[in-house]
């Protein structure tokens, strides 16, 4: 098992990306937009995801290691949900 991986949570493919005109990358998890990376960041990044797209766990990899420590577990889900 990997060390990095230690829940699998990357098999499951969390996270997508969309390339556009501009030169910009969106990056989605779980479909919600979470990141926009832009310029040379982007440029980067597209040459990353180019050199590992074949290895699906390299990219979701990548992909989690560019959006950052985003999310914790504490999140609210909702305004209703507060008593």
């Amino acid at each position: 098992m990997s060390e990095i991986d230690k829940r699998n949570r990357l098999s499951e493919e969390p996270f997508t990306y969309q390339f556009t005109k501009k030169g910009t990358v969106v990056i989605y998890y779980e479909g919600k937009q979470i990141k926009f990376v832009k310029d040379k960041e982007a440029e980067r990044l597209i040459t990353r995801i180019k050199e590992v797209e074949d290895d699906r766990t390299a990219v979701q990899l990548l992909l989690a290691k560019i959006t950052g420590n985003f999310k914790r577990g504490n999140e609210k889900s909702g305004k209703n949900k507060r008593k």
